[in-house]
């Protein structure tokens, strides 16, 4: 059974081709025209003349085609079709564009403008090629729309012998496959944390960081010195080095360690004096911290 079903061919539908070739003449005669020395008819036939150069685009009186037009729109008025204006347009830019290439005076191009300015011809042409294209296919889909308009899809039901067959299930795949892909499936999946340990960090004690200062420049001994990197190198994060630094100046103003830097942002050097600070000092610094 075909899905769609062509309305039949009767001097029904004769006629009624006939009233569309009427009202398409119809249409024809309303839209507008050209008056000129030179030519008169439809304003499209104007630019299919000048394409098939049997008419002189030079000859043609623009000025008087856009004022006939402008005249035109005010006398039909609200009648005036979109697609028609566009038309217009369309044909006379191109036209106004190709009469004053041809103007151009002829002779030897002495630069690249010149050449430019002599190629807009060949560019204008090819303009009207692709004009004409999208005319023709967008005749075409008209005779396509008016077509289908004539047909009618089926509006019946599926047969009921075809509505309990079902497709055969190609999975591509073993049975093996399957089951790993259905363990796989069924699996619940793991519910998803935030870590807060990052949150609450343990803190660091400034004494114990002099301290442990103190016990490092002790194996050195008096008076040798300890770069800064060397002393924070069992540290493990960032807060313990924070801590060690904030323990080495409490040492300095404890007067416990010494300090040498050769130039600004140079290699820091530390150095036990020999005094360890108290415990009152220390306690203090981790009261302040």
């Amino acid at each position: 059974m075909n899905d769609v079903l062509n309305t039949p061919t009767t001097d029904g539908a004769e006629a009624d081709a006939a009233v569309g070739d009427e009202q398409t003449a119809g249409e024809q005669q309303n839209r507008f025209q050209v008056r000129l020395t030179n030519f008169e008819g439809p304003f499209d036939l104007l630019l299919q003349l000048i394409f098939a150069h049997r008419l002189d685009v030079t000859e043609v009186a623009l000025h008087q085609v856009t004022d006939d037009f402008i005249a035109y729109t005010k006398e039909i008025g609200a009648r005036l079709e979109l697609d028609e204006t566009t038309t217009f347009l369309v044909i006379a830019a191109t036209l106004l564009d190709l009469k004053a290439a041809r103007l151009l005076p002829a002779g030897e191009v002495h630069d690249e403008e010149d050449l430019a300015l002599l190629e807009v011809r060949d560019l204008l042409f090819a303009r009207l090629l692709q004009y004409r294209a999208f005319k023709h296919v967008a005749l075409m889909f008209a005779e396509l729309e008016a077509a289908a308009l004539r047909s009618y899809p089926r509006a019946v039901s599926l047969e009921d012998r075809y509505s309990d067959l079902l497709p055969e299930v190609m999975l591509g795949v073993d049975a093996g496959k399957f089951a790993e892909i259905a363990a796989a499936a069924f699996t619940p999946r793991p519910v998803p944390t935030v870590g807060i340990d990052h949150i609450h960090a343990p803190k660091v004690s400034v004494p114990e960081q002099a301290h442990r200062i103190i016990a490092l420049l002790e194996q050195r001994g008096i008076g040798e010195w300890a770069t800064f990197a060397e002393l924070v190198a069992e540290c493990t994060d960032g807060l313990q080095i924070v801590g060690r630094f904030l323990a080495l100046l409490e040492l300095f103003r404890a007067k416990a360690v010494a300090f040498e830097q050769p130039e600004p942002l140079g290699v820091l050097q530390v150095s036990w004096t020999g005094d360890r600070p108290t415990s009152e000092h220390l306690a203090t610094a981790d009261a302040e911290e």
